[in-house]
């Protein structure tokens, strides 16, 4: 059976202790940590050790690590800024030794070439800190939208230390088949998420209507065969974002999303 992580999104207004604390609860085998939950924890006067603190309590492995996007295009001061909080939480995720760290694609347009100018910058720091980076596609996303504009700049950059994070949200909402990730070669897969999508009424630009597998289009059982038949041994994170199922008690959230998920697996 493929280890499971609860994304920290999918539980967004339950404070992290009791986050974690539902997912052990419910049987997940490990959580996957937001840049956005270190920023909570130090306006609330906490630091990062606090975190990790809090991580270990709950006794789970930590999956992957967020880090902030924007890296990819932006300039001057801002840029030294996100490169350093990319670096800053490189050093988080290896000292919680996991061995991933995920960003999303910049959501405008830009440059190739620069794209894999920086992401061969960011995979430096990666790999000084023995991690992985896994760069996510958005299908709602200006240029990386899709599956092919992610390897091409993936390629270009030709790094060892990064990789596809594939997300079943955005690719069935990019309008991807199966089909189309027949030729992606296992040594490109860093890290895989996955949530359903609405049978009818998205919305272009809203990302917050995601639900556990089988309640709505995404064919799961195919997609986590391809998965395995790949080769694919890293986690599987349910990252499923939702007001609806943010109102209801944390516990019963988590539950339920894995069993959906154990149900399509």
């Amino acid at each position: 059976m493929p280890r499971l992580a609860l994304h920290t999104w999918s539980l967004d207004t339950t404070p992290l202790p009791q986050a974690l604390a539902a997912a052990r609860a419910a049987g997940w085998d490990g959580v996957e940590l937001r840049r956005l939950d270190y920023a909570r924890a130090a306006e609330a006067g906490h630091d990062a050790a606090w975190v990790a603190d809090s991580v270990r309590a709950a006794g789970l492995p930590v999956a992957c690590v967020g880090v902030e996007a924007g890296w990819m295009w932006t300039d001057g001061a801002a840029r030294t800024r996100l490169l350093g909080v990319f670096d800053e939480q490189c050093a988080r995720a290896a000292a919680l030794g996991c061995d991933t760290v995920m960003s999303p694609v910049d959501k405008t347009r830009g440059d190739v070439a620069r794209a894999a100018q920086s992401l061969r910058e960011v995979g430096d720091i990666a790999a000084r800190h023995g991690v992985r980076l896994a760069v996510e596609f958005n299908s709602q996303a200006e240029q990386i939208n899709s599956l092919a504009p992610m390897r091409e700049i993936l390629a270009k950059a030709g790094h060892a230390h990064s990789g596809l994070l594939l997300d079943t949200y955005h690719i069935e909402r990019s309008g991807l088949s199966l089909r189309a990730l027949e030729d992606v070669s296992p040594s490109e897969i860093a890290y895989v998420q996955y949530s359903d999508v609405p049978h009818t009424g998205t919305v272009a630009g809203q990302v917050l209507d995601r639900l556990p597998p089988g309640r709505g289009r995404v064919p799961f059982k195919e997609f986590f065969a391809l998965m395995a038949a790949k080769g694919y041994a890293g986690f599987l994170s349910y990252e499923a974002p939702n007001p609806e199922a943010w109102k209801r008690p944390a516990l019963d959230v988590a539950r339920e999303a894995l069993t959906a998920t154990r149900t399509v697996l």
